[in-house]
């Protein structure tokens, strides 16, 4: 059951706790409102910095941070950790695998999965990076394949093993190539000296002409330039067509044998049964100016789900925390307005640039009327992150692990916790 108590205050149901229903339940605290939250997970996790607990450089925990701390310290708001099954907009009910619950205005905040394009094949074997533990996962095989590699004299065997295929040329994957190739460089051989590590290739596999196609043509040409001076072997113009967990292969006919395949070639709206006929082809739920859904006044989608169509924006702005933070904070205001019947504000996007990193002191950065890159743009990629982290504690945690990297050239979160059953016979046999 839900047990949430009645309230002489309008309730508010957010559906998510991303970077946008985080950002609307923190600025509707102290509002004459009743905010209940709902999350499949008790903790917000900083997506950003997902790459690097895959590659070890970070602990889960310090990516993470309980909502329910977010939330305390006011008495109208509420956390439930359930799973919304789906939405009932005329009689204006969340169904939950936990119970039912009433809104008042409801916020679809659901943020966006990953998008396969109708292929099973890569949806049943290739690895993603949406949620911690599928962070854990990556992290997880890329040192199991190494354990397995040693267990065999077959080249054949080790070389798939010790081959690596990342599928997609955005922020993601341009960071976990980086990174999976400084785990390469730095350490992975003196963790493994009866390894050949020229045997391990890295592979970026990007759909269209460029990488980061979304940031500037200088910043694209410096992050190729680190990637490629890093030992990365980039593949412009090819699409992925079919994986089976041996084979990667492209329209084209480039195939690539690996054991480890980590797909972020695509995403779509993560959207909620009974407003799913309100979205355009990337399944995001199509919105007005002021973030309501079409044909609701009391019903919105914000962050990633969410898709402002205008002229400007026809297919909705960017899916990154910005835009979802913003939107979030002003939809606190405009529910507000709502309320006491004043008008409400049109949603404006105030971009305040994009970054990517590519390894240690490499880094590229466009701002509005500036585009950087190499060390100063690392430094610069740093504290954004670091700044954007919530709490005390997890900032703490992610500037010493990052100093302590930086001096020792090391990466501590390298152990098997939950490992893959997996033996090297199944291996050969496949």
């Amino acid at each position: 059951m839900m047990n949430i108590p009645d309230s002489k205050h309008p309730r508010v149901v957010i559906i998510g706790a991303g970077f946008a229903g985080l950002s609307l339940a923190r600025n509707l605290k102290y509002k004459n409102f009743q905010v209940v939250l709902l999350d499949k997970h008790n903790y917000h996790n900083f997506q950003p910095l997902m790459y690097q607990v895959a590659t070890g450089g970070l602990e889960e925990g310090s990516i993470a941070y309980p909502i329910r701390k977010i939330l305390q310290n006011h008495k109208e708001s509420f956390f439930r950790m359930s799973e919304v099954l789906s939405v009932d907009t005329t009689n204006k009910k969340v169904h939950t695998d936990i119970g039912t619950i009433y809104y008042d205005y409801l916020v679809v905040a659901t943020g966006s999965t990953n998008n396969f394009f109708g292929n099973e094949n890569i949806e049943k074997h290739s690895f993603v990076m949406k949620t911690i533990p599928e962070a854990l996962q990556i992290r997880n095989v890329i040192i199991q394949n190494l354990e397995l590699a040693l267990q065999t004299n077959n080249q054949k065997i080790r070389k798939k093993l010790m081959t690596f295929v990342i599928v997609g040329g955005g922020p993601t994957g341009v960071e976990l190539a980086g990174a999976l190739a400084e785990m390469k460089k730095a350490f992975l051989p003196k963790d493994y000296p009866d390894l050949d590590f020229s045997m391990m290739d890295i592979h970026l596999i990007q759909g269209g002409k460029r990488i980061l196609d979304a940031m500037s043509d200088k910043s694209t040409k410096a992050a190729l330039e680190f990637l490629q001076r890093l030992g990365v072997t980039v593949h412009l113009g090819q699409i992925v067509s079919d994986y089976d967990g041996n084979v990667v292969t492209t329209k084209d006919g480039m195939q690539i044998e690996t054991k480890g395949m980590i797909w972020s070639a695509g995403v779509k709206g993560n959207v909620v049964k009974g407003v799913d006929d309100k979205t355009n082809r990337s399944s995001r739920i199509i919105t007005n100016e002021f973030n309501q859904v079409e044909g609701f006044t009391d019903v919105f989608a914000i962050g990633d789900i969410a898709a402002i169509q205008t002229e400007k924006t026809p297919n909705g702005h960017p899916m990154m925390a910005q835009p979802a933070i913003q939107q979030g904070k002003l939809l606190a205001k405009n529910i507000e307005a709502l309320e006491k019947g004043f008008p409400l504000e049109a949603f404006v996007y105030n971009d305040k640039g994009s970054m990517a990193t590519i390894g240690r002191n490499k880094a590229v950065v466009d701002l509005p009327n500036l585009h950087f890159s190499g060390i100063f743009a690392w430094f610069v990629w740093m504290f954004i992150h670091l700044i954007s982290l919530i709490g005390f504690k997890n900032k703490a945690l992610v500037f010493w692990s990052w100093v302590y990297n930086y001096f020792v050239f090391d990466r501590e979160s390298r152990v098997l916790i939950h490992p893959l059953k997996r033996k090297l016979s199944e291996e050969i046999d496949s």
